[in-house]
């Protein structure tokens, strides 16, 4: 990835009924600050398991906003799982989902939740931008 745009943000939940007690299911909202400047809106799907420590949640996530300067919007996808504690999350842009001045958008968004505080390091390409 060519260029980094890093930042925080803050996140609201509301839940929603999942159809499936086994399964929860919520919107959530982020205004994000930084290299990327907006907002995001969410809808997450988690699951936990009988074994402590361990889930897995999905996401599909429209940040609309300014990254360095360009306005548009794009997707992100997560896909979070937690193993007996040991987590991962990918976090990445929908292929071709960026508008306006954010055509061509790819890229990761990596997060960081140590101490409550939301920090993200979003590295990221522009088609034909350089």
């Amino acid at each position: 990835m060519g260029q980094r745009a890093t930042g925080t943000f803050t996140t609201t939940f509301e839940p929603l009924d999942s159809g499936d007690p086994a399964l929860g299911r919520m919107i959530v909202e982020k205004t994000i600050e930084g290299g990327l400047t907006g907002s995001g809106r969410a809808q997450m799907l988690s699951v936990g398991t009988a074994v402590d420590g361990s889930a897995g949640y999905v996401a599909i996530d429209r940040i609309t906003g300014t990254l360095h300067g360009r306005r548009g919007t794009f997707v992100l996808q997560h896909f979070g799982l937690m193993d007996r504690g040991a987590g991962t999350l990918t976090v990445q842009v929908v292929p071709d989902s960026g508008t306006d001045e954010l055509l061509g958008l790819s890229g990761t968004f990596q997060i960081d939740n140590t101490g409550g505080d939301h920090t993200y390091v979003f590295d990221y390409d522009l088609a034909g931008v350089s």
